[in-house]
């Protein structure tokens, strides 16, 4: 698909074009990975699929794995570590080539990995860590660099003209990912002359739809109209968080997620009605053929691509210019996937 299909725009061309262009080319800069191989079993452990990014990645890897011919079973954490654990125990048993760590910690599994007398399936993460690629406990953690998307979400954080920006920070501290951009998030506002950080709530996004009213409500009594800001770890917090606000009266409340771009979010930022002002968003369509990639990798016994996709500012604006397509249209990971691996489009393999 090309850019002049669906703009005519010569402005409109640049913006995409750069956009296109910025999040590719760190994201496939590396040696190709291996030709296609035998058919795998592969086992997809999410944290908890109430989290847009976890299926939406899901979704995209799980395409991958139709193409290549592997067989995919999936199974849901539900957000609960016990299950979490007992999920990775009962993968382990099953025998699988590879595994991915759906949005959980490789901690959360560390001591099941060190006590497993069974030669250990191939494993890759998504937001399985704070860090991209090989990690002490995986082949490959697909992500985008959490400091940049602190920076980015951050960023946003822009006071009205002789005001003062009163932030809360809504945390997830069980995952380290959350913390290494809760982190980053306070310290750039530290450095912003205009912007005092009010608060810093630690709240599990599973929990986020229940607790979240409770929450707002004690803000507001604590801060009142001080607090102008939200910025959270995960667009998850936002899905929760208008009608409390309408509720107590604080529309003008803006919010900025520093990940992971969900469709909810989407919908929402493409409305221009919602106080949810941008999101950090993660190419997760190319991250889901990423984890296949990885996986293929490893089962060739070849090093990590080393691929780490830049995170993309999707406001209103920018969803605009994109009309009906979502960001990852614009990416080429599928074709140049398909070339790497030696195999064709579904539609090409049909053909007589």
């Amino acid at each position: 698909m090309t850019l002049a299909r669906f703009s005519t725009s010569p402005s409109r061309r640049s913006m995409l074009g750069l956009l296109a262009a910025l999040t590719w080319s760190t994201a496939l800069a590396q040696q190709p990975g291996p030709a296609t191989g035998a058919p795998r079993r592969v086992i997809f452990l999410a944290q908890d699929f109430r989290n847009g990014g976890i299926t939406t990645v899901y979704r995209s890897f799980e395409q991958a794995c139709q193409e290549l011919g592997w067989t995919l079973s999936i199974v849901n954490g539900k957000g609960d570590k016990a299950t979490i654990r007992r999920l990775f125990d009962d993968a382990l048993k099953a025998g699988v080539d590879g595994i991915v760590l759906g949005g959980f910690d490789e901690s959360d599994i560390a001591d099941r990995l060190a006590a497993s007398s069974r030669p250990l399936p191939a494993l890759v993460g998504w937001h399985a860590s704070a860090r991209h690629g090989a990690t002490p406990y995986l082949f490959a953690n697909v992500s985008t660099d959490p400091l940049a998307v602190a920076d980015m979400a951050a960023a946003l954080v822009t006071p009205a003209s002789g005001t003062q920006a009163g932030v809360v920070i809504f945390n997830d501290g069980r995952f380290d990912i959350a913390n290494v951009k809760t982190l980053r998030m306070r310290e750039a506002l530290s450095r912003c002359a205009r912007c005092e950080l009010l608060a810093v709530e630690d709240l599990p996004i599973s929990s986020a739809a229940k607790e979240m009213p409770a929450a707002l409500e004690k803000l507001q009594q604590r801060f009142g109209r001080r607090w102008t800001h939200v910025l959270a770890i995960n667009d998850v917090y936002m899905d929760s968080m208008h009608f409390p606000l309408q509720a107590l009266g604080r529309g003008d409340i803006v919010g900025i997620a520093a990940g992971d771009g969900s469709r909810t979010a989407m919908s929402r930022i493409r409305s221009g009605r919602s106080q949810q002002l941008a999101t950090i968003a993660e190419p997760t369509g190319l991250q889901g053929w990423q984890l296949a990639d990885e996986l293929r990798r490893a089962f060739a016994r070849q090093a990590p691509s080393g691929r780490v996709a830049r995170p993309i500012a999707v406001t209103t604006e920018l969803l605009r210019q994109l009309g009906q397509l979502e960001v990852d249209d614009l990416l080429p990971y599928r074709a140049e996937y398909r070339q790497q691996w030696s195999i064709s489009p579904p539609s090409a393999a049909k053909a007589p």
